[in-house]
């Protein structure tokens, strides 16, 4: 969809923050043409990013090529007594929804890696995107690579956790997570926040940096109803622009986030460059 012309059907009223978005979306149409829109429901900031990286990837990360990272939900499960209780969403509840769910989770964990391997092999940009859109269609498989990303989240925030209380140097972000009284540790940020993401709630600012370090990738977010502030553009995490891939996403409210896409021809001209 044309980014302009649905910028001017969405927000064609006259009010103050109308006109804030549309100015947002003019200054993104320099760079992007297009927008993607992504199913609006409390997996979209987790689905919206995988579907970038998916589709921008071009060689198997290394943290996910090791063999011990579909061991993660055993090794959370033995240290921290986290896993037997995970929730899962109706598509994924197996039998009686009693079943095991570490090696559920490992399953995921297996999937997300087999089809991020599939997006790599693809021969094209043009040939990913439709890899991924095929991924993208709903059901078990969806969820489950979305629920492998939540696993991902957690043992990260595991690990930053005990480097808080070790003392060590950790992220700004880390004081922001376990600063609220909701989630002081890992397992109160699961059961009264990860548990919910997918179900009845989104992920929020602070969880997108976590999201963004159990990826290592940078996700760059242009906050429309931000535009004329320093906060337009925000980086998830903005410490490893760098040296880490990063992906881009736009949202109006900080809850619901779609994909702005470069142009085909643009797309063939940055590649070739």
């Amino acid at each position: 969809m044309d980014i302009l012309s649905y910028s001017e059907r969405e927000w064609k009223g006259n009010t103050a923050k109308s006109a804030l978005i549309r100015k947002g979306y003019k200054e993104m149409s320099q760079r992007f043409g297009r927008l993607r829109r992504v199913r609006g429901d409390n997996y979209c900031a987790l689905r919206a990013t995988l579907f970038q990286v998916l589709s921008h990837s071009t060689q198997l990360p290394v943290w996910l090529q090791e063999e011990d990272i579909t061991m993660l939900p055993k090794q959370l499960e033995a240290q921290e007594g986290l896993i037997s209780h995970w929730t899962f969403p109706g598509d994924c509840l197996q039998g009686d929804g009693t079943g095991d769910a570490a090696l559920q989770l490992k399953g995921y964990m297996e999937l997300l890696r087999n089809k991020w391997q599939a997006a790599v092999d693809c021969s094209s940009a043009a040939e990913r995107q439709q890899q991924c859109e095929r991924v993208f269609q709903g059901g078990e498989d969806e969820l489950g690579l979305l629920e492998a990303l939540k696993l991902l989240m957690l043992g990260r925030a595991v690990e930053l956790h005990g480097c808080m209380q070790a003392g060590g140097d950790v992220p700004l972000f880390c004081w922001l997570l376990f600063a609220r009284d909701s989630s002081d540790c890992p397992r109160s940020f699961l059961s009264n926040h990860l548990s919910h993401v997918g179900l009845s709630a989104g992920l929020e600012q602070v969880e997108m940096f976590l999201l963004g370090y159990a990826l290592q990738c940078t996700i760059q977010v242009y906050r429309l109803y931000k535009a004329d502030t320093e906060e337009f553009v925000t980086y998830y995490p903005d410490d490893h622009k760098d040296d880490w891939p990063s992906v881009c996403l736009v949202t109006e409210d900080d809850r619901h986030y779609n994909v702005p896409v470069v142009e085909a021809a643009e797309l063939k001209e940055l590649n070739s460059s």
